[in-house]
C-alpha cells in the first residue's frame, strides 16, 4: 500500500538527520532491516507467551481490566528511550502495578537498520524470553537492559548473546534453563523481526513516544531531556478524565 511504503522509506537529508537527533527521537528507516531483517524471517516463528496483538507483536504489563491503556514506543538502543525510563519508567510501573493503567510495549528496531547492527532486535529477543518466563520478569529485564545500555548508541554492545545473558543475571530468578537456550539459540529473533515490522503500522516516527488512550502525552522537553515526572503523570490522568 502506498502509505506503507512511504512510512518505510529512508528519511534522507542531512539537516532533516540533524533535527530528529537533536530533538531526542530515532528516524523510523526502512523496515526490510537488510541480512538482519531477513534472517528474521527465514528463522520459524515463536511467539512468547504473555502477548497480544497480530503475531503477538504488542507486549502488555499490568491488569487486563485497567481504565486506561498507554502505549510506549521505543527501541532499545536509543538513548533517549534509555533516560525515558530512567526518569519516567518508574512513575509508570507504579500507575500499572496500582491498576490504575495497563501498558503496551511496542517496539521498533530501526535504530539497527539506521547505525548497521542488530543489537535492537537481538536485545528485544531476550526479552522475549523473559516475558515468556513472566510479564514482571520482562519488565524488571527492560530496565536493566536500558540501565546497562552502552553510552553510544553505535556501540552494538546488546548484539552479544553473552553481554545479554551477563545482564540477564542482574535479575533474580530471569536466568532459567530455558530463558538462557532462548537467548543463546536466538528462539524468539523472528518475533522480534514481527515486532519491529508492527512499528510502522503505527503513526509514530520516532522513539520514545507515549499515548494515553490514543492522545499523545509529552515524554521530552525542547532540549531532549525527560519532562518533570509529575507533567507526565498529569498528562495520562488528564488523559484517562476525558474518556
Amino acid at each position: 500500500m502506498p502509505v506503507k511504503t512511504s512510512r518505510r522509506a529512508l528519511v534522507t537529508g542531512a539537516a532533516a538527520t540533524a533535527l530528529a537527533l537533536t530533538a531526542g527521537v530515532g528516524i523510523g528507516l526502512g523496515a526490510d532491516g537488510g541480512s538482519a531483517g531477513s534472517a528474521a524471517r527465514a528463522a520459524p516463528l515463536a511467539v512468547p507467551a504473555h502477548t497480544t496483538g497480530a503475531d503477538g507483536t504488542v507486549v502488555t504489563y499490568g491488569r487486563a481490566s485497567a481504565p486506561v491503556t498507554v502505549s510506549v514506543y521505543e527501541d532499545m538502543r536509543c538513548p533517549y528511550c534509555a533516560s525515558f525510563e530512567r526518569d519516567l519508567g518508574p512513575a509508570l510501573t507504579s500507575l500499572a502495578d496500582s491498576g490504575r493503567v495497563k501498558i503496551e510495549f511496542h517496539m521498533a528496531t530501526f535504530l539497527d537498520e539506521r547505525l548497521d547492527g542488530k543489537g535492537s532486535r537481538t536485545a528485544l529477543g531476550a526479552l522475549g524470553a523473559a516475558l515468556n518466563e513472566s510479564p514482571a520478569l520482562f519488565k524488571q529485564f527492560h530496565t536493566a537492559l536500558y540501565a546497562a545500555q552502552p553510552r553510544e548508541e553505535t556501540t552494538d554492545t546488546f548484539g552479544s548473546s553473552a553481554e545479554l545473558l551477563k545482564i540477564a543475571g542482574k535479575v533474580p530468578g530471569l536466568r532459567t534453563h530455558a530463558f538462557n537456550k532462548a537467548v543463546k539459540e536466538g528462539t524468539y529473533l523472528a518475533w522480534a523481526g514481527k515486532v519491529g515490522e508492527a512499528f510502522y503500522d503505527s503513526d509514530v516516527t520516532g522513539t520514545p513516544a507515549v499515548k494515553a488512550d490514543g492522545r499523545d502525552i509529552t515524554v521530552l522537553d525542547g532540549d531532549g531531556r525527560p519532562v518533570d515526572a509529575r507533567k507526565f503523570t498529569g498528562e495520562i490522568e488528564a488523559a484517562a478524565a476525558r474518556r
